[in-house]
Parts: structure tokens; sequence; C-alpha cells
């Protein structure tokens, strides 16, 4: 597993039921379509998308975000930069915590100001822009990765409603 591999199932799972076009899904998140392609056949292989690759194994994605994600992708905040907003400081956490302390995937045009967190690919902050599900989905696995018990739980809850 590759960290755009988290990226691309999320896109997958925001694009709904009607399957994906490996072009569209490649222009969405500004990656290549061979990056596309080879995220798309780690994750079959893996298990994560059934169905002759045209659907995320929910459950299976779920147990991986809950108990293995923050092991394989770990993050620590870091300088304060201007960005967009993640983790707890984005939606839909952002109502549950309210807090001084805001978290950015570093971003030129961001509206925030906050410790940066990497994302977990680099366009995550354009893509993000265009979707607002697949901005929410991708914020809540970055409370998972660097928030503390609170956060994680409730981003938890939220995920699983989502996913399962």
């Amino acid at each position: 597993m590759k960290p755009q591999d988290i990226v691309v199932l999320a896109k997958v799972i925001c694009m709904g039921n009607d399957g994906y076009i490996q072009v569209a899904l490649a222009e969405s998140l500004y990656m290549s379509q061979s990056e596309i392609s080879s995220s798309l056949k780690r994750s079959s292989f893996s298990g994560l998308l059934i169905n002759k690759g045209q659907e995320v194994e929910r459950k299976l994605f779920f147990d991986f975000i809950q108990y293995g994600l923050s092991l394989v992708f770990p993050e620590h905040p870091g300088a304060i930069v201007r960005g967009t907003l993640t983790a707890h400081s984005a939606p839909p956490l952002d109502l549950d915590f309210l807090s001084d302390e805001k978290y950015v995937w570093p971003y030129a045009q961001g509206q925030s100001r906050g410790q940066s967190i990497t994302p977990l690919y680099p366009t995550v902050p354009q893509a993000a822009k265009l979707d607002a599900n697949f901005h929410e989905l991708l914020a809540l696995f970055d409370a998972v990765r660097v928030g503390r018990t609170r956060e994680k739980n409730r981003a938890l809850e939220i995920l699983e409603q989502r996913l399962c």
C-alpha cells in the first residue's frame, strides 16, 4: 500500500455506486493515469477493491483506517503555515471540537493558518476543493492519524456510519 491508495479509494467511495472511469478519477485527483492504475491494482490485490475492481470493500477499508492508518502512515503536526483545514479543524469534526489549535494541509491558496499536516498525497488540497464529501473523508482520516483519543474516536464513529 502507498498513501495515495487511501486517497484513490476515498474518491471511489465518493463517486458512488455508478462506477468510475480511470481518466475521470485521475483528473479529479490531479494524478497521472499510471498512478491511478497502479493504485487500483494494489488495492485489488490487497482485497480492498472487489467486483473486478469496481467497488470498495468498505468494512475491510474501515478496519484498515481504524487499526492501521496511524501506524502505516503516521503524522505529527509541523510548522504554522497557510493551507486548507483538516482533521478536527475541518467539517464534520469542527462542530464537535472547538480549538484554537488548527491543522491544515499546506496549500498556497488556502484560507486558513495552522499547524501543517502532510496530506496523504501532494494534490489532496486541490482535489478537496472540488468535492466537499471527499474533503470530509480525508479530514476524518487525518483525525485518526493525528487526533487525540476523543477526536480519533469521534472520527471513527462518523467513518463507520459513512463507510460501513
